[in-house]
């Protein structure tokens, strides 16, 4: 896998740690964050990271919110986006998927096995 740069937005800062821990150990890439929508939309804009990991559910602007904004953005709306939820049922699944995002990855994942994961969703 080459070298990527992925975007984090999360507000859990444990997520963060153990994101940036097991996608630089086991692939190399890059992680950016941010800890809420606004900023995310805004560190996505200034560093146009090769995709963007999205946490659902966030206080003030949530994950669907957030897409949606990046989405109507002409710099970011090319950025793919994978959702990190808990919310993994089918009824979800399916309202994420009719938004046009890459993926789902459900919370608890295994950090070391989440670059083959993205990379699978993304067909890197």
């Amino acid at each position: 896998m080459n070298h990527k740069r992925l975007l984090m937005i999360d507000d859990e800062e444990a997520i963060h740690t153990v994101v940036k821990f097991g996608i630089k150990l086991a692939a190399g890439w890059e992680v950016l964050s941010a800890s809420e929508g606004k900023t995310g939309i805004d560190t996505a804009q200034r560093e146009l990271p090769d995709a963007i990991l999205l946490d659902v559910m966030m206080p003030e602007m949530d994950g669907i919110a957030t897409f949606k904004a990046l989405q109507a953005n002409p710099i970011t709306a090319g950025i793919p986006v994978i959702f990190l939820t808990a919310k993994a049922q089918a009824a979800e699944r399916r309202q994420f998927n009719d938004l046009g995002i890459s993926g789902v990855i459900t919370k608890p994942f295994n950090s070391l096995d989440l670059p083959d994961r993205i990379a699978k969703i993304l067909n890197w």
